[in-house]
């Protein structure tokens, strides 16, 4: 058969079996009297099996090594085209994502598109300082998906702020895609997902904080507590009482406990009972009860009072002196 007929039936253009010859992938096995090319079903079929390979994604070098490489193996061939494959899968879908991005400014024109990319690339620099000037001036002008993936994943405590502090000021839909980082696998992601809701205002912010009261993570809940504890939302208390005992942050949860408190006695006789409660458990140790106590200091009212004046005669010295230190104060008052 012919070239001109093996390019009709097969697809494959004149051109490209030329090339094939060239390489030594398919060389036609006989010539016509008048020395044109003539192939046998065999170099047919070879033709094809080359088209298959290269559908694949394989090289033309790769191709003829498979074809003619007694010595070839074929799985660590497919083992690279998997690699390649998601990599290239990775690299467009990225590019679909930032493109949607842009798209979801509605630019009005090209200087907004190119205004939209620039700051896209800044955020995901590896300048610490480039990408928190991307994060001051992207408020309003990079989509809040953008700005979530970019907090979820900052390391440099700078940058972290300033996404946050985007993050407060942006559109509607930041609360929905922190909460699903509060699921992370990945602690970090859970600590930096439930900060930034800790700084959104809203109602929606407010009720995922409420639900990460029930997070395993002693991190999350901590920092829900805090956040929630400066929201006046009483749900907060137990965990609040428990980052006094952990001594973690427990200076800033004595704080929130008596913002809590406030002038609403039934609030704080409330609170001087749970701190109480914790005092008198077994398992509370020394240095956490001298937390406890100092905690009291900042809960008004006759219950704090009463749970100070018992604590005079408790059997640990600093945490009698402590109340009694504290009792002296308000009397001063």
């Amino acid at each position: 058969m012919l070239i001109g007929e093996v390019a009709r039936r097969s697809g494959v253009s004149a051109r490209m079996l030329r090339h094939y010859e060239s390489l030594g992938l398919v060389r036609p096995s006989g010539r016509t009297g008048s020395g044109y090319r003539e192939y046998s079903g065999e170099d047919i079929q070879r033709t094809f099996h080359v088209e298959s390979l290269r559908a694949t994604g394989l090289s033309l070098r790769e191709i003829g090594r498979a074809l003619d490489d007694p010595g070839f193996t074929p799985s660590a061939l497919v083992d690279d085209l998997i690699r390649r494959t998601r990599e290239r899968i990775a690299v467009e879908t990225e590019l679909l994502t930032r493109l949607r991005r842009v798209h979801a400014t509605d630019p009005a024109g090209w200087e907004d598109v190119l205004q939209v990319v620039t700051l896209l690339g800044a955020l995901g620099s590896k300048s610490a300082d480039a990408r928190q000037r991307a994060a001051l001036a992207s408020v309003d002008e990079v989509p809040v998906e953008a700005l979530v993936e970019a907090a979820l994943g900052e390391g440099d405590p700078n940058v972290a702020g300033a996404l946050r502090w985007a993050l407060a000021r942006s559109g509607g839909g930041g609360p929905a895609l922190l909460a699903e980082g509060l699921g992370s696998p990945v602690a970090a992601v859970r600590e930096r997902a439930v900060r930034s809701l800790a700084e959104m205002p809203g109602d929606e912010a407010t009720a995922l904080l409420r639900n990460a009261l029930a997070s395993p993570d002693d991190t999350v809940r901590g920092y829900a507590a805090l956040a929630l504890g400066t929201r006046g939302e009483a749900d907060a208390v137990p965990a609040l009482v428990d980052l006094v005992v952990a001594g973690t942050n427990d200076t800033d949860a004595a704080d929130a406990l008596s913002l809590l408190a406030g002038d609403d006695a039934a609030a704080a006789d409330r609170i001087a009972a749970e701190l109480v409660d914790r005092l008198a458990r077994d398992t509370t140790g020394a240095s956490a009860r001298g937390r406890l106590t100092q905690a009291l200091a900042g809960v008004p009212g006759a219950g704090s009072s009463r749970a100070l004046q018992e604590l005079l005669h408790d059997e640990d010295r600093a945490v009698a002196l402590t109340a009694a230190y504290l009792l002296q104060l308000r009397d001063m008052g």
